[in-house]
């Protein structure tokens, strides 16, 4: 991507500096997004994740909807924590790619949708899997496929990372297995030859 591009996306969005290359990276595979306000914005602790996309409250009455994705500062590990923007830089792409992959889902869903969908992911294990598998999807098939693997490799092999954690991605998201096969689908349909 140009740099003149990435200065549009940076138009519509709030990035901390320290994680620009990897936001914009990302960003890049989603030009549906350019104009899309979005906010990137570190957070001491979010319960039970690393990051979330949600819409920006005062938006979602009226008008064009913004959101934020809440990061993290530090990576929690078992014994320890490190800055996030120390986690190498291909896997932050795959992790604000999933992020992002909510945020075209809820592009796609009006008012009344999105409070469903806010309902469902508080009081229903099955719809977090679902919505999160439908963010991992949103990210293969816009490419990046190859980050959301490294990621998820990343997080269930990481030996510092506890095992609560690697349990829940792997009962809630897309499997390696599973994103390797979306991948391999998704490549012999844009060679002609579906499978």
């Amino acid at each position: 991507m140009e740099n003149e591009d990435f200065e549009a996306f940076k138009t519509s969005k709030t990035i901390p500096r320290v994680i620009e290359e990897q936001v914009l990276k990302a960003l890049s595979f989603y030009p549906e997004l350019k104009e899309t306000e979005i906010h990137f914005l570190f957070k001491k602790k979010i319960k039970g994740s690393v990051m979330q996309a949600q819409p920006k409250i005062s938006t979602m009455f009226g008008g064009k909807r913004a959101y934020h994705i809440n990061i993290s500062a530090l990576f929690q590990l078992t014994n320890s924590a490190i800055p996030i923007h120390q986690i190498p830089p291909d896997i932050m792409v795959g992790w604000i790619g999933h992020e992002l992959g909510h945020v075209m889902d809820y592009e796609n869903r009006n008012t009344m949708g999105m409070i469903r969908f806010g309902l469902g992911y508080l009081f229903s294990t099955r719809f977090v899997k679902q919505a999160e598998r439908v963010a991992d999807t949103f990210a293969v098939n816009h490419g990046l496929g190859r980050y959301i693997l490294k990621t998820k490799h990343f997080i269930l092999d990481h030996a510092s990372l506890s095992e609560k954690y690697k349990q829940k991605i792997a009962r809630l998201y897309l499997s390696p297995d599973d994103i390797v096969e979306q991948v391999r689908k998704l490549e012999a349909e844009e060679r002609g030859n579906p499978s």
